[in-house]
């Protein structure tokens, strides 16, 4: 009997990209003469370097809906602004009744977060963060509510001169401190 060892996780590369399918649901349209079904998928993609999107696709077959999903995807791509492997400053984001807090994070720190919001932060290349979701946990909202907080985003300059006072951001380089 032959052994098989789990495979090691490959982790994407910048060049490569990351594109994850979150959730594929059988829907029904009901029509005049019964339901028709068909397939959705959700997917979210990114180039681990400051740019993000999600996609929904619909079609009778799960890979072509996959397939819409992604293109999809690709072409709602967003530039997002981030400082030394994490955000310039705490910023709520909001679709629907999901919210989502984003907190920067010193290094180290990982990406804290979980379900769709986690794979939105891990696609966009972001080192070290926290976030919490609060109310509905929809996937699809969670997600639209993390991109929501991520495009309020400031530059750390316009937030610092609209504040009147330094914001505290985290080195990669330093070790300790």
């Amino acid at each position: 009997m032959e052994r098989k060892y789990p495979q090691k996780r490959k982790h994407a590369t910048p060049e490569e990209g990351l594109e994850k399918v979150i959730q594929i649901d059988r829907v029904n349209k009901v029509v005049k003469g019964g339901k028709r079904m068909s397939f959705r998928a959700f997917v979210i993609s990114g180039n681990l370097n400051g740019e993000v999107g999600f996609g929904l696709g619909k079609s009778k077959e799960v890979p072509s809906a996959i397939k819409k999903a992604v293109e999809e995807s690709h072409k709602k791509k967003c530039k997002i602004n981030i400082v030394r492997g994490t955000i310039p400053h705490e910023v709520l984001g909001s679709f629907g009744a999901s919210k989502v807090i984003l907190k920067p994070a010193k290094p180290g720190t990982g990406v804290i977060a979980g379900g769709s919001v986690r794979i939105v932060l891990e696609a966009l290349g972001v080192k070290d963060i926290v976030a919490k979701s609060i109310g509905a946990g929809s996937p699809i909202n969670a997600a639209k509510a993390a991109l929501d907080g991520l495009l309020k985003l400031r530059s750390l300059n316009e937030e610092v001169a609209r504040r009147g006072k330094a914001l505290p951001v985290y080195s990669h380089q330093e070790k300790g401190a």
